[in-house]
Parts: structure tokens; sequence; C-alpha cells
């Protein structure tokens, strides 16, 4: 499992807007990145619908929030049309991305874990949430980059 303090995995992953999205290229802005189970389900819809409504935040507190799931492009393209994401919501169809940061167990894993890190501006990883509630997650995470 990854930890505060560890690099990074570096990784590109085409988004549900079209373009692929590195990580590389979010140096110097703080990223929320949020492993999700399944588009469209209750529980991710929650959370999804948790992190939209706080956007402004996240945007005001120049944090990148990234979504990942082993759901294909279209899937997550229907699943953030739906429900106003603006939020680029990445398709991880090989499982290296999750594997690399603990959110798979392994290459054959049905659904990615709820588990998601703030990624400072260095790359490095800043915080971990490995058990994550959903219907408070982002007023946590914000609570957490903002000391408050």
């Amino acid at each position: 499992m990854l930890k505060p303090g560890d690099l990074a995995p570096d990784f590109t992953l085409p988004a549900h807007g079209g373009g692929d999205v590195s990580l590389a290229a979010m140096r110097g802005r703080k990223v929320f990145l949020w492993f999700y189970p399944e588009a469209g389900t209750p529980v991710c819809t929650s959370e999804g619908c948790s992190l939209r409504d706080h956007q402004s935040y996240f945007d005001d507190s120049n944090v990148q929030v990234l979504g990942v799931s082993f759901d294909s492009v279209e899937t997550n393209a229907e699943f953030a049309g739906k429900h106003g994401f603006s939020f680029p919501l990445l398709s991880d169809l090989d499982r290296k991305v999750a594997l690399s940061y603990g959110a798979c167990g392994d290459a054959k894993a049905r659904h990615a874990e709820r588990i998601s890190f703030v990624i400072d501006e260095n790359g490095r990883i800043e915080r971990v949430y490995p058990q994550v509630d959903p219907r408070n997650h982002a007023a946590q995470v914000l609570a957490d980059i903002l000391g408050v």
C-alpha cells in the first residue's frame, strides 16, 4: 500500500470526455485521485454527486479531481453526463493503475476498491484514504486539504 511521502505512480488513461489524462501533466497542482467500483451504482453515484457538489471548493484550492474505474470510456461518459460531473472519469481497463495504487488485488478484479489519494504538487502521496464513507468523503478531503 502506498503511504504519505511515496512517489505517486505515474499513469496516462483515457478520459470520458475524450483524450488522455496523465498524472505527470498535473505537476504544480494537487490531485484528488478517487477510485470507485462501478459507474452508476447507488453508492458511487452518491459519492460522485458529493464531489460534484463540492467542485467549486476543489477548484478554489487548485485541486484536480480524477475518478478511476474499470468501466469503459463510454460507460463513464454516460455516468458523467447523467450526473453533471465536470471532473474527468478515467478508464483503467487493464487495471494497471489500480494495481500500482493498491486499489485492486489482481488484474482479474471485477471492481476497483473504494480508495482515494491526495497527491501533492510534486507528485508525492500526501494522504491516503483506505476506508471511505461516500456520504462525507468530499468534505473530509477538503477539510484535510484546507487544514480545518
